[in-house]
């Protein structure tokens, strides 16, 4: 007799068969069969978000008396195995199901059972494993969870390592003076190191953005079940789940200031976006500055050389491209694309609760992903790699017509002005121009028309 495929499993809409190796149940195959507008589940992170909160649960349910020891104790042993295995075929709902997340809650609660159904014990996913919640606080507590876990496990890292490369080149070529450019035109003279601190301020501002909003995404809306009044929870559930939470994490987490707010709204999640796709914008910044240093070779800037990854061609033999500004560009136009749908996702709030949740949850977490990848792409693979073409500084700094800006005070704009014209027309250094043009003893032009000396025009010690 050939071996069984399926198995039967019921819920309250009857009997359905279900994979016989599946671990997962029938709620969980009516949202495989039913969703199917695309096969991408929502990440892994999202997942152990919620495997989080199912084992603190059952931690607090079997210290309040609502859940047998055991029961709880192999709730936790199942959350704990499911976290090293990571067993990702067994949590397959799309992430375009139902928009409070049922099918996900469901389907993290039907594993845990049949983890625990292995060790010989039968248990329900709705009275035992989702005992004192509702999908509607499980859902929103696990967006906030998975997003302040990556954020602070990837992101923040990321920027802050990509920023201290960023300052540790500068540093190393702090006597560089270059071509500023505003326009994407020539004007006054900057230290590189200058250039780039402005990239690692950029990053330093994300970071503080970033931190700033997760005091706020660590707030938990648990406890407030079905629609915020917290029916079917105890009193003292929220309060000691959260601290469990805290626990397992190692954050400091809070219960939402509202729980109504937090199971009907989105905001803090449409906030949190605003900060990744300032980030991703900041990012772009960076990546576009080092694509535009880098280009050329012969009829770009050719300010920098990133490094020589792979071909850039399929016809022309010599071209290298700046491959990894590139992708991060990519990067940061889909973070930006996330953060619209997030807020279009945070217009699904009604009345008690919001229905655009899982796709919330989805693109907020790739979003974080994207930016820490960048981050850690730009910094490994561009920035500590690339090199300096000393020459073309030089060459472009001994030519600049805007060196003349610092003879506006004793000779005028419009007198200034026609030397610059005359140099940039017969290619001639400024300082040669002007000292044919003006009484301006040679010695003194040479101090005016200085790059580094203009470069540090603006600083109280040019020698720091």
């Amino acid at each position: 007799m050939p071996k069984p495929k399926y198995r039967t499993e019921r819920d309250s809409m009857g009997e359905i068969q279900v994979p016989l190796q599946a671990l997962y149940g029938a709620q969980t195959e009516r949202a495989i069969r039913n969703f199917t507008i695309s096969a991408q589940p929502l990440p892994w992170n999202f997942i152990e978000a919620i495997l989080l909160i199912k084992a603190a649960a059952a931690t607090t349910n079997g210290k309040l008396g609502l859940l047998p020891g055991d029961h709880a104790q192999l709730i936790e042993d199942a959350v704990k195995e499911l976290l090293v295995t990571r067993p990702i075929d067994q949590f397959p709902v799309s992430i375009y199901q139902t928009g409070s997340g049922t099918s996900s809650n469901m389907n993290v609660n039907e594993v845990i059972v049949g983890l625990v159904r292995q060790k010989g014990v039968e248990l329900s996913a709705n009275d035992h494993v989702n005992l004192s919640q509702s999908s509607n606080d499980v859902i929103p507590a696990a967006i906030h969870l998975s997003a302040a876990i990556a954020a602070t496990n990837s992101l923040l890292p990321a920027l802050k390592y990509l920023a201290q490369i960023i300052r540790a080149f500068g540093a190393a070529h702090v006597d560089v003076v270059k071509t500023g450019r505003t326009h994407l035109m020539d004007a006054l003279p900057i230290r590189l190191q200058a250039e780039m601190e402005g990239w690692a301020a950029q990053l330093d501002e994300c970071v503080e953005r970033t931190e700033d909003a997760l005091t706020r995404i660590k707030r938990l809306p648990l406890g407030g079940t079905a629609v915020g009044s917290g029916v079917n929870c105890h009193p003292q559930f929220a309060a000691m789940t959260i601290t469990h939470l805290s626990k397992l994490t190692t954050f400091t987490l809070t219960q939402a200031l509202s729980l109504y707010k937090g199971i009907s709204s989105l905001d803090t999640v449409v906030e949190f976006s605003g900060h990744m796709k300032t980030c991703a914008i900041a990012l772009n910044k960076i990546a576009n500055d080092l694509r535009w240093m880098n280009s050329g070779p012969l009829t770009g800037l050719g300010e920098i050389s990133l490094p020589n990854l792979q071909p850039g061609s399929s016809i022309m033999p010599a071209k290298v491209n700046p491959v990894i500004p590139e992708a991060v560009c990519m990067a940061c136009a889909q973070v930006i694309g996330n953060d619209t749908t997030i807020n279009l996702a945070g217009m699904g709030g009604n009345f008690q609760l919001n229905t655009m949740l899982p796709v919330a949850a989805a693109k907020i977490l790739e979003s974080i992903e994207l930016l820490a990848g960048s981050a850690r792409c730009l910094g490994e693979k561009a920035v500590s790699g690339m090199t300096l073409n000393h020459e073309v500084y030089t060459q472009a700094l001994a030519l600049n017509p805007i060196l003349v800006t610092s003879l506006n005070p004793l000779i005028g704009y419009l007198r200034a002005a026609e030397i610059a014209k005359i140099a940039l027309k017969e290619k001639r250094p400024i300082f040669d121009v002007a000292l044919e043009q003006t009484d301006i003893p040679g010695k003194d032009l040479k101090r005016l028309l200085d790059p580094k000396i203009l470069a540090d025009s603006g600083r109280k010690n040019p020698s720091d």
